[in-house]
């Protein structure tokens, strides 16, 4: 199969063996640097922190003690309020710790220095509690030693244990990284020797085949001159009848000319239409639009009659209100006045004026009775005239909202016929384009046509060279065999 392999495609293979080792170095090269990188910032972000921060936690201690044996010293605020603010930055140095350690003895490390830093922080409590008293000072001293400072002791060796360990997995991790480091590098070398060892034998092997390849060429070159020399014979016999073809496709060609160029035309007239259709389509939209604007407008003032009347029906009910309010005082005055009456005729002589004034005020609440009946029918029928219209401009409404949402359809419509015709206009334009380029393509073809029939004629003389070309190809045929076999003929 390999010898049956091209001489681009041998020496492509080669290359591709070259360019995949090449891949393969740098593919590991990079695992190995983000390897090295890992390590190296494990050992910055995790171990090198956790000993800061161990280190750190144990000078907040420190401070903190300082803190508390001035309060206790002095009873000073300013003391007891550093030993808060110590510990709350102990307290989150801690919580941050937590995360960062990995390990099963780091945990229980950090775990007990968090325990007896609790039991440290309440002795503390204890004894900054006693001195807030008025015990003496001999009793303070003697709660803080007994108390106090043994769990102070008790925090810091836990303290030191694990910063000890933190030290020590440090001292691991820069390790581990070195190592990690030192190997990659070896692998690195060794797949490079590997790489190069077999591109120096893909090499030899490449060239011992292209040697081969080359030579069977040679062969098929000699051959193929003698061949050469009795194709040069039929080729001029075959280029008088291209010629003749040739003048053939020329009148084709030209009567294609006129026609793309009358297609051409047409595609004009039709995007010149389009583009005054879509002008019309415009316009109509722009007057539906107006149209619609109107419609609102009228609509709006639709909505404000609603309204008008709307009011008018409540104020009728007001006024209805106030006429129940006149009609019982017309009722109860008509008693009063009924009454006035009998009294005035129990008087005798001297109450007769006062029947007639009582008379007159009982005609006059008659009157007024009747005046609110025919008030209140007055305003049922305003009511009623005023719920007929309300109805009947709601209907109008509807009617109104209707034809604005009609005229919507309509203006979208038109809006849909513009962007069709938009869309006309481009695809006549495009085809007037094509049609100029298929024009200019076909003169161009057409002047092909003309240089390829005047080539014909040019081969038909060029034939005769064909058999020195043959009688060279033969000489180099050879030299070639002697530069793949020197100690050949």
């Amino acid at each position: 199969m390999g010898q049956a392999w091209t001489f681009g495609r041998k020496m492509a293979v080669g290359f591709a063996a070259i360019a995949g080792l090449t891949v393969l170095i740098g593919g590991v090269a990079a695992w190995a640097l983000h390897a090295v990188v890992a390590a190296k910032d494990r050992v910055i972000d995790v171990n090198c922190q956790s000993v800061a921060d161990a280190q750190t936690v144990n000078t907040e201690m420190a401070r903190k003690v300082a803190s508390l044996r001035g309060f206790l010293l002095t009873r000073e605020e300013r003391f007891l309020q550093e030993v808060r603010e110590r510990r709350s930055a102990v307290t989150a140095l801690l919580a941050r710790l937590h995360p960062q350690v990995d390990s099963a003895e780091a945990k229980r490390l950090l775990d007990q220095v968090d325990r007896t830093r609790q039991e440290y922080d309440a002795a503390a409590d204890k004894v900054i509690a006693l001195r807030k008293t008025e015990a003496s000072q001999e009793s303070v001293i003697k709660q803080f030693d007994d108390e106090t400072l043994p769990r102070r002791d008790a925090m810091v060796q836990a303290l030191d244990q694990f910063s000890d360990h933190a030290r020590a997995a440090l001292a691991d991790a820069r390790q581990a990284a070195t190592n990690t480091a030192t190997f990659a590098s070896t692998l690195i070398l060794t797949i490079s020797g590997l790489a190069i060892v077999l591109a120096i034998a893909a090499a030899g092997i490449l060239s011992r085949a292209l040697t081969r390849q080359i030579g069977s060429a040679v062969q098929h070159v000699q051959s193929s001159s003698a061949e050469l020399q009795t194709a040069a014979s039929q080729q001029t016999t075959g280029a008088k009848e291209q010629a003749t073809a040739m003048t053939e496709i020329t009148t084709t060609i030209s009567e294609l000319l006129a026609t793309s160029k009358q297609i051409a035309e047409s595609a004009q007239r039709v995007a010149q239409i389009a583009d005054d259709a879509a002008g019309a389509a415009r316009a109509g939209d722009q007057t539906v639009q107006k149209t619609h604007e109107s419609v609102a407008g009228i609509k709006r003032e639709v909505d404000l009659i609603v309204t008008h009347m709307l009011d008018l029906g409540k104020k009728s009910q007001q006024i209805g209100g106030i006429l129940e309010i006149i009609n019982e005082l017309a009722e109860q005055t008509n008693i009063l006045a009924i009454n006035a009456t009998i009294e005035a005729a129990g008087a005798g002589e001297a109450g007769k004026r006062f029947g007639v004034v009582a008379d007159e005020i009982r005609k006059l609440a008659d009157r007024v009775g009747g005046s609110a009946k025919e008030i209140r029918a007055l305003i049922d029928e305003i009511r009623s005239a005023v719920n007929t219209t309300v109805m009947a401009t709601e209907g109008g409404s509807k009617a109104v909202d209707a034809g604005a949402r009609q005229f919507g359809e309509v203006a979208a419509s038109f809006r849909h016929i513009a962007g069709l015709v938009g869309t006309i206009t481009e695809a006549a334009r495009e085809i007037e384009l094509s049609t100029k380029q298929q024009a200019s393509a076909v003169e161009q073809v057409n002047l092909a046509v003309a240089n390829t029939a005047q080539a014909a004629k040019e081969t038909e003389t060029s034939s005769n060279q064909t058999f020195q070309t043959a009688s060279q190809l033969t000489n180099l045929s050879r030299d070639l065999t002697r530069l793949i076999q020197p100690n050949a003929g």
